[in-house]
C-alpha cells in the first residue's frame, strides 16, 4: 500500500466523530495543503534580514501585516478587522515622568522629589493625575488572591527586609503584587539600599514607559523610598523603622495611620503614541447555532528588531522560530481550513498580532476589543516557537486548566502518522503559561493550549535565522493543531476549564 494511502486509511480508522463531517477526501485535502516546502518559504520571507526583525511598530512590521493579509485574502476569509478590513490597529502611548515635578507629598511633612529621594518602578501604572490617600504600613508577606488584603484605597508603606537590592528587590516588589490587585491607590516600599544603587536608579527615572490606549493605568504606581527619609515619618506615627524592619518576614500585618496623608503626583509627558497592526481573519462556520461560537488560532508576527551585533556582526534579531514559525502555522491552518467542504460547524479565526514582545500588546487589545464577543470564543490555540528543537515532540503549556488537554490526547493519540507526541509543561518554573499571546484571552475566561517548543541557544539572538528552522517537523505540528481545532470546532460541547484553574487565572483580578 503506498505511504499516503495507508496514512490516510489510518487517519480515518481513528479518526475523531466529528472529522465525519467534512468527509474523508475534503480532510485529506486539506491536510496535504500543509507542505514543509511552504512552511520554509513562508518563514524564509516572515524572518529575511530585509524585515529587520519586525520591530513593534516598524514599516517591516506593517509589510509583514499587509501580507498575511494578502494571504488571508487569497483564501476566501472574511476580515474581522477595521473598517471591513483585516487589519485591526491598536496604539500606545509613550510617557516619561516629569522628574521637574513628580513627587510625593506628606501632609504636615516632607516632600519628596522623583529621582532624588523617591524612585518610580517603571512596571506599575502612572496615572494621570495626582494620587491622595490615608496610609497604612504593611510588613511581612501579603496573603495571595482572592484573599483581600485589606488596603483598598489606601497608600500603602511597605517595609522590605534587610538588604533588598537587586534579585531580592525585584522578589519584595513581585511579593507586593497581591496589595496593588487589592486595590491599593500607591504602593511605597521602604527600603536599605546604597548610595549607588540608587544613584543608578535615579538616572532611569526619565526612561519611557508604555501605556496601554485600551487599559491605561492598569495598576496604580509603585515606588521606592529609602530609610532616612521613611523613619522619621514613621517615628512621628510613634512607629520605629528597625522594630518594622525586623517583623518584615513576620505573618502579613497592616497597620492603618488614619492621622497620616501622602499624594503621590507622578507629573508625565506623553512623548509618542504609536500605532500597531493586528491581523483577523475569519471562517465562517456551517452549523446554524454552532456558526456563532469561535475557536481562534494565534500566533505573534514580531520580534525584536534590530539591536546589539553579534560576534559576526549581525545585528538584525530575525525571529524565525520566535515567532514567524507560529505564524507561519497560522497562515497555513488557515489556507487548509478554507479547503474543507462542509466548513467546520463552528466559525473559526486566523489571528496574528503584534506587540508580544513589548508586554502582549496586540493579543490585549484584540481581548479587550474584539471583532466577535468574548464569551462566544470557545478555545484559543496559540503557537509561539514551533520550529525548532525535537524533531518528535512538541509541548503543550496549559493542558491541565481544561478538558482541551483529553481532547488533544485523543487527537494525538488518533494520529500516530505524525509522529509527534504532545507533552505536558517541563518548565513550570519559567511560568510560560503567562509570557505569551494565549494569556490574554485565559485572563478573560477562554481556555486555551499554547504549543512550545521551548527556547534555544539562538532565543532572542541575531542567529535564530531561517535556515535553522526545522520546517519538516513545523509542517507535522500544523496538522495535529489542524485535528484538534477541527475536533473542538465540530465537538457539539465547547471546551470546559478546571474548576480549580478557573478561580486561579480567571476569577483573580
Amino acid at each position: 500500500m503506498p505511504r499516503f494511502t495507508a496514512v490516510l486509511a489510518t487517519t480515518l480508522m481513528f479518526a475523531p466523530a466529528g472529522l465525519a463531517a467534512q468527509g474523508p477526501g475534503s480532510v485529506a485535502t486539506a491536510v496535504r495543503s500543509i507542505r514543509p516546502a511552504d512552511v520554509q518559504a513562508r518563514i524564509n520571507l516572515l524572518a529575511a534580514d530585509s524585515m529587520r526583525g519586525r520591530y513593534t511598530p516598524s514599516p517591516e512590521l506593517e509589510e509583514a501585516a499587509n501580507y498575511i493579509a494578502g494571504q488571508f485574502r487569497s483564501f476566501g476569509l472574511k476580515p474581522g478587522g477595521d473598517a471591513g478590513g483585516y487589519l485591526q490597529r491598536y496604539s500606545v502611548n509613550q510617557i516619561v515622568p516629569d522628574t521637574a515635578k513628580a513627587r510625593v507629598a506628606i501632609e504636615g511633612g516632607p516632600t519628596w522629589r522623583l529621582g532624588h529621594e523617591v524612585m518610580y518602578q517603571f512596571r506599575s501604572g502612572l496615572p494621570a493625575g495626582p494620587v491622595t490617600g490615608p496610609a497604612v504600613v504593611v510588613t511581612g508577606t501579603p496573603p495571595a488572591p482572592p484573599a483581600d488584603p485589606g488596603v483598598k484605597g489606601a497608600i500603602v508603606i511597605a517595609v522590605a527586609p534587610a538588604g533588598a537590592a537587586g534579585a531580592s528587590l525585584r522578589q519584595a516588589t513581585a511579593a507586593l503584587m497581591p496589595l496593588i490587585q487589592g486595590g491599593a491607590a500607591a504602593v511605597i516600599v521602604a527600603l536599605s539600599v546604597p548610595d549607588s544603587v540608587w544613584a543608578a536608579m535615579g538616572r532611569l527615572q526619565s526612561r519611557p514607559t508604555s501605556e496601554l490606549s485600551w487599559e491605561p493605568s492598569a495598576l496604580p504606581p509603585l515606588l521606592l523610598v529609602r530609610d532616612p527619609e521613611i523613619a522619621p515619618v514613621l517615628t512621628q506615627q510613634g512607629l520605629d523603622l528597625a522594630a518594622l524592619r525586623g517583623a518584615a518576614e513576620a505573618p502579613f500585618t497592616v497597620t492603618p495611620l488614619p492621622n497620616l496623608h501622602l499624594t503621590v503626583d507622578l507629573a508625565r509627558t506623553a512623548i509618542q503614541s504609536v500605532s500597531a497592526p493586528n491581523v483577523v481573519g475569519i471562517l465562517e462556520g456551517s452549523d446554524p447555532q454552532l456558526k456563532n461560537e469561535y475557536v481562534v488560532f494565534s500566533g505573534h508576527m514580531d520580534h525584536v528588531g534590530v539591536g546589539r551585533p553579534d560576534a559576526r556582526g549581525d545585528s538584525i534579531y530575525n525571529g524565525a522560530d520566535d515567532d514567524a514559525s507560529g505564524t507561519t502555522a497560522v497562515i497555513e491552518l488557515a489556507e487548509a481550513f478554507a479547503q474543507l467542504s462542509p466548513r467546520p460547524k463552528r466559525s473559526l479565526i486566523f489571528l496574528t498580532v503584534s506587540g508580544e514582545e513589548r508586554g502582549l500588546w496586540g493579543s490585549g487589545y484584540f481581548t479587550a476589543k474584539p471583532p466577535v464577543p468574548m464569551s462566544q470564543i470557545v478555545a484559543d490555540l496559540n503557537s509561539d516557537m514551533v520550529g525548532r528543537n525535537w524533531k518528535d515532540t512538541i509541548v503543550v503549556i496549559g493542558r491541565q486548566h481544561s478538558d482541551l488537554g483529553e481532547t488533544l490526547a485523543r487527537v494525538n493519540a488518533a494520529h500516530r502518522e505524525l509522529d509527534m507526541t504532545a507533552i505536558d509543561d517541563i518548565w513550570p518554573e519559567e511560568r510560560f503559561y503567562f509570557r505569551s499571546d494565549h494569556y490574554n484571552f485565559a485572563r478573560r475566561g477562554v481556555p486555551i493550549l499554547f504549543f512550545f517548543n521551548g527556547v534555544h541557544p539562538d532565543y532572542h539572538r541575531p542567529s535564530d535565522e531561517p535556515s535553522k528552522i526545522d520546517a519538516e517537523k513545523e509542517s507535522r505540528i500544523i496538522k495535529l493543531v489542524f485535528y484538534l481545532g477541527l475536533q473542538v470546532a465540530d465537538n457539539p460541547e465547547r471546551p470546559k476549564w478546571n474548576p480549580e484553574s478557573y478561580k486561579e487565572i480567571v476569577e483573580v483580578k
